[in-house]
């Protein structure tokens, strides 16, 4: 089950109580105190894991708790300090306060561990307070309350190129020939439901992240349609492949159009992202690819990559307009190249702020 937000509540453990405590051994008269202190309450920490996708494994839980210091002893003996609540979150989940909606964690990277909630420190023993004024010290500090909090987990997938398109677009079709991702496909609508993440292998040394969600429909950043659910796994991408379905109903230009008005109502940040357009299907709508670039006034330039000469194409330093099938594979290894190039050239404007 693919869950994407999540709200909850945590709370790091209390620590232990210190110990009132005074020696009492043979041929030792009049012991002082020595009380041990409690140990420190676990705290909740964030791990980022690589191993897991998805949040279903917090659904249904409402509260979740670090174990509580155990209490110090005597003889100085030191509580045990209480376990760690430990979250494991896919890479790309932000942790929010559900009551103010400030950013408090954002989990990129796999490995990372981030401590969100501080265990409550342990209390000190009695053997602390002895003095020449107070040598049977008869008290000891109670442990510090562990802190709770409400939040609400988010998930973003972190891709590097993310498909926008129509429903049965052939986006599915798409992303399991450029990539390792397996989708349903079948020739319906919202074939997909989840979003899916693929990895690209361009060469033996380079290759790319595509993440794929559920069509978009006009009205989708109204709530529309399964899109705007998903739309927040392409926020993160580097580049946007709008995905044309020429064999549709619906006029190409038309599909482009909407699909980024909708992108720009649900995003300014998205619709300002690079982008390029794969014309796919054109195995069987061949005579709308000129139709296309005649209504947009996009001049042809000279096919890139290794491209098909057999269909107009469009490359300059920033985009391009690439017509494609994903099922014939027309044109699938210059699709796979340009992308390469696109997100390179984005990765070192990034690095060079």
């Amino acid at each position: 089950m693919f869950i994407d937000h999540i709200k909850l509540k945590v709370k790091s453990g209390k620590g232990g109580a210190g110990c009132v405590s005074f020696r009492r051994e043979k041929f030792v008269p009049k012991g002082g105190p020595d009380g041990g202190d409690g140990g420190k309450g676990g705290d909740v920490i964030v791990e980022c894991d690589n191993n897991t996708h998805t949040l279903a494994h917090f659904k249904g839980k409402k509260l979740l708790k670090a174990k509580n210091g155990r209490p110090g002893e005597g003889k100085k003996k030191h509580g045990a300090d209480g376990e760690d609540l430990i979250l494991k979150v896919p890479p790309g989940t932000i942790i929010k306060d559900a009551n103010t909606g400030e950013v408090l964690l954002d989990m990129k990277t796999p490995g990372e561990r981030r401590v969100l909630l501080e265990g409550g420190k342990g209390g000190l023993g009695n053997w602390h307070f002895r003095g020449s004024r107070n040598q049977v010290p008869r008290y000891a500090q109670p442990g510090e309350e562990g802190k709770e909090l409400e939040i609400i987990m988010e998930l973003k997938l972190i891709a590097d190129v993310g498909l926008v398109g129509f429903p049965n677009a052939g986006k599915s079709t798409l992303i399991s020939v450029l990539s390792n991702a397996r989708p349903e496909i079948a020739n319906y609508e919202f074939t997909t439901l989840t979003p899916k993440l693929g990895v690209v292998k361009v060469d033996e040394y380079r290759n790319f992240v595509m993440a794929d969600i559920p069509g978009i429909i006009e009205g989708a950043s109204e709530g529309k349609g399964l899109g705007l659910e998903f739309l927040r796994h392409i926020e993160r991408t580097k580049i946007i492949l709008y995905v044309i379905d020429l064999a549709s109903f619906r006029d190409p230009v038309y599909q482009f159009k909407t699909l980024q008005k909708e992108l720009k109502k649900y995003s300014e940040k998205l619709a300002s992202c690079s982008y390029a357009i794969a014309l796919n299907k054109v195995d069987v709508a061949k005579e709308k690819v000129s139709e296309f670039f005649e209504k947009l006034n996009i001049t042809p330039t000279e096919p890139k990559y290794g491209a098909s000469k057999e269909y107009p194409c469009y490359f300059d330093e920033k985009t391009f307009v690439l017509p494609i099938s994903a099922a014939s594979k027309i044109n699938i290894e210059p699709l796979k190249f340009a992308l390469m190039d696109m997100v390179e050239k984005v990765k070192d404007e990034e690095d060079s702020i």
